[in-house]
């Protein structure tokens, strides 16, 4: 049967259909990256804003326009929580359950396949899309209720998979060719407290019974952190980038979100990554506009982010999500104030940027080559690719150099004219 797989939302959901991509094709399906080819598609949907419930209903409504015919398997936080209308779906497979959804599928759809087709070597369905890298799914769920959040009511309690499942699953990608996993979840952090371990146990088993090239981590809430965390980095193999959210750069807000972090937390927190990992990269999340955020305290943000140096922030508007306490507070602010500091904090975060990148100007990386960018005169091509601590460079190489998912020393010689990246040099 020819699938086509789509996903919206964070890189859990990634990871989740790559996962079901691998464990259909072990069925003997075709994945297709073709709608109106697909015999069966499958939408895992999001629900973490107001804008990404739209976005997956648009989707849904889209895939059963474009090819009415093909059954229609949709997953995800929007089909957990509250999917407005189910008209014209074959099977919802709830977030508790999605880890089945292949099984759950093959069963009531009755899903047939060539038996014979799944022992056919083939190409990673990854490198066969272009992707050099793989989202791990390390853990599900969340003990915490921060009172913006929907995501703990979409997901459930934490529930952390085996540390030797996670070790066979990298070891197979790496085997197929994969040079780079990233470990994610709902609430990595909290890995293992169902148990008995924990994500510092489980990120030195995996840098020692694996030899995948590079290893990165998903998000990860600060107050996770344990004193000796630094010290993985120690192994070169695990990249200098993390992704913290802040939420808020006042006290005061982050206490009406109930987060468990200060941002003289926070401060400390970044002060002893970048003492103890050369070249670390910090990225956030900031979340415009919360019920009651005075104009005062949103300066207390700006400055904030200003001082911390992020080298990319993830920016988000603010819309109440039925069921979260943040939904009942008073004083929600207006959708122009949120576009007018949402557009202020964007011009901090490119400067933010841009000054991180400077800053890395000469530097040398081992970079993984995603792929060609473009081809330039004079015997030259352009290939793309990401350097440890996740600067987004283009190499300038001669032509004919097969380079795609090779890592390769590196030299940052100077911005691009827009800014969006760094032009450097193969060594």
């Amino acid at each position: 049967m020819r699938i086509h797989l789509k996903t919206l939302g964070c890189r859990l959901n990634e990871a989740e259909l790559e996962t079901w991509s691998r464990d259909f094709q072990a069925l003997g399906h075709e994945l297709t990256q073709e709608l109106n080819e697909a015999e069966l598609v499958v939408v895992n949907t999001c629900a973490v804003t107001g804008e990404a419930v739209r976005k997956s209903r648009k989707l849904i409504r889209r895939t059963q326009r474009n090819n009415p015919t093909a059954k229609l398997v949709v997953s995800g936080c929007y089909a957990s929580l509250d999917p407005a209308d189910s008209s014209g779906i074959d099977l919802i497979v709830n977030n508790q359950d999605k880890d089945q959804l292949v099984e759950i599928a093959t069963k009531q759809l009755d899903l047939h396949a060539m038996p014979q087709m799944a022992t056919e070597p083939g190409e990673n369905s990854l490198l066969a899309r272009g992707r050099q890298r793989a989202f791990i799914k390390v853990q599900d769920g969340c003990r915490y209720r921060c009172t913006f959040c929907v995501i703990t009511l979409a997901r459930g309690e934490e529930r952390s998979r085996p540390a030797s499942e996670i070790v066979d699953e990298i070891n197979k990608l790496h085997a197929s060719g994969l040079q780079e996993v990233v470990l994610t979840g709902v609430h990595i952090g909290g890995y293992g407290s169902d148990i008995g371990s924990s994500l510092f146990q489980l990120i030195q088993t995996i840098l020692k019974e694996t030899t995948v090239p590079r290893i990165r981590l998903g998000s990860v809430e600060p107050w996770d952190l344990p004193e000796n965390f630094w010290s993985l980095f120690e192994n070169r193999r695990l990249m200098p980038h993390l992704h913290l959210p802040l939420q808020s750069g006042a006290d005061s807000v982050l206490r009406r979100m109930a987060r468990r972090c200060s941002t003289a937390d926070f401060r400390q927190l970044i002060e002893q990554a970048r003492q103890r990992v050369p070249n670390f990269c910090v990225t956030t999340d900031i979340i415009v506009g919360f019920p009651g955020e005075t104009d005062d305290e949103w300066q207390q943000t700006l400055t904030f982010v200003e001082q911390m140096g992020f080298s990319h922030l993830h920016i988000f508007s603010y819309s109440p999500r039925p069921g979260t306490k943040a939904a009942e507070l008073p004083e929600h602010i207006d959708r122009e104030r949120q576009k007018q500091r949402s557009q202020a904090l964007h011009a901090l975060g490119q400067q933010l940027k841009q000054a991180n990148q400077q800053a890395n100007l000469g530097e040398e990386f081992p970079v993984l080559v995603e792929g060609k960018a473009e081809a330039k005169e004079k015997g030259e091509a352009i290939w793309s690719g990401y350097t440890p601590n996740f600067l987004r460079v283009a190499v300038q190489a001669p032509t004919g150099l097969a380079l795609e998912n090779t890592i390769q020393q590196v030299q940052l010689k100077a911005l691009s004219d827009t800014g969006d990246y760094i032009l450097a040099t193969l060594l």
